[in-house]
């Protein structure tokens, strides 16, 4: 099975893993930039949801830090599923990343 390449050299598949990667990799500035650029590719807004969501857990997690050892335990766990988010992202299939996901089908625009 022969993959049809597009005159960049990269498959469409390759194209919205990437972007799925970049929707994660950098949360609110990647959701925006999916939004912008791959809006009709579900495949990088499923994992662009994701990104926002990770982006919100950062947030709460940027402001619990200064409570001893909770806040610290919280922002570890967000970096943890943040990475995995990233690997679901390269998989190149709709993969739940736990937690994250059940958050982020409740975005609807």
């Amino acid at each position: 099975m022969v993959k049809r390449k597009s005159e960049r050299g990269i498959s469409k598949k390759d194209d919205a893993k990437l972007f799925a990667w970049l929707a994660t990799f950098f949360t609110i500035i990647g959701f925006i930039i999916a939004l912008i650029l791959r809006r009709e590719n579900g495949y990088v807004m499923y994992y662009a949801k994701q990104g926002l969501v990770l982006f919100v857990g950062f947030v709460i997690g940027g402001i619990f830090q200064f409570i001893p050892i909770i806040g610290q335990l919280f922002l570890l766990f967000v970096v943890i599923l943040w990475v995995l988010a990233w690997v679901n992202a390269l998989s190149g299939e709709k993969r739940k990343t736990w937690l994250v996901q059940e958050l982020a089908e409740k975005i609807k625009f």
